[in-house]
C-alpha cells in the first residue's frame, strides 16, 4: 500500500507538471486542458484552481450514476490543481519555435507516464474517467463514443471561453492513448503478469 500510495502521488505531482508543460508554449492542450484554461481566463481564477472546481463538479455527476471514489479519485481532484499552478509558477513561457515544440512533446510524454503511474496504483479512477464508465454502463454505449462525446464537449467549451487550441491538440489526441498503453505496464505489476507467465517453461 505504501509503494501504490507513492505512486499514485507521484503520478498525480507529474501529471500537473506535465499540465504546465503544455500550457506555457501555447501550441494548443489537450480538450480538458482547453477548458480549464477557458474558464481561467474567464473567471480571474488560476489554471489549477479551475482543474479542482472543474473535477470536483465532474465528481457530484456521479452521484446519479451510484460511482464510488477512492482515495486516489479524492486525491485526483487535489492535487493535479495544486501540481499545476505550482508549475506554471515555476516554468516560464520558451523562447524560440524549437523550444516550445520541445516543452509541449516532454509535457505530453510526462502526460502518459503521469497516467499510468496514477492508474496502474489501482486507487480509484480520476473524476472524469470514473464519469466516463458510469455513462458506459447506464447507457450502453461503447467506451470510445462516451469518450469521444465528453471530450469533444470539453473541448467545444473551453473553445468557446477562449481556450487555446493548436498543433498541441492534435499531437495530444493521437499520442496519448499509445503513451498510456506504454507506460501501463511499467506501473502496474498486474499487467505484466501474463508476460511473465508466458515466457515460464513448461
Amino acid at each position: 500500500m505504501i509503494r501504490r500510495l507513492a505512486q499514485l502521488y507521484a503520478g498525480l505531482l507529474l501529471y500537473g507538471v506535465s499540465t504546465a508543460l503544455m500550457v506555457r508554449p501555447d501550441l494548443g492542450l489537450d480538450p480538458w486542458g482547453v477548458f480549464h484554461q477557458g474558464a481561467a481566463r474567464h473567471s480571474g481564477l488560476s489554471f489549477g484552481t479551475v482543474v479542482i472546481i472543474t473535477g470536483a463538479a465532474v465528481l457530484l455527476l456521479w452521484i446519479p450514476l451510484r460511482e464510488r471514489p477512492g482515495i486516489g479519485t479524492i486525491s485526483n481532484v487535489v492535487a493535479i490543481g495544486l501540481a499545476a499552478d505550482a508549475a506554471l509558477a515555476l516554468i516560464g513561457s520558451p523562447a524560440g519555435l524549437a523550444a516550445r515544440y520541445a516543452m509541449l512533446i516532454a509535457g505530453i510524454v510526462l502526460n502518459g507516464a503521469a497516467t499510468g503511474a496514477y492508474i496502474g496504483a489501482h486507487l480509484g479512477p480520476g473524476p472524469r474517467d470514473g464519469l466516463m464508465m458510469g455513462l458506459v454502463r447506464r447507457s450502453g454505449l461503447s467506451v470510445r463514443l462516451i469518450r469521444t462525446a465528453i471530450e469533444l464537449s470539453a473541448l467545444g467549451a473551453g473553445w468557446l471561453l477562449g481556450g487555446t487550441i493548436g498543433i498541441g491538440t492534435l499531437l495530444y489526441a493521437v499520442s496519448i492513448g499509445w503513451l498510456v498503453q506504454l507506460f501501463l505496464p511499467v506501473f502496474d505489476p498486474r499487467r505484466r503478469e501474463p508476460a511473465r507467465t508466458a515466457a515460464r517453461p513448461t
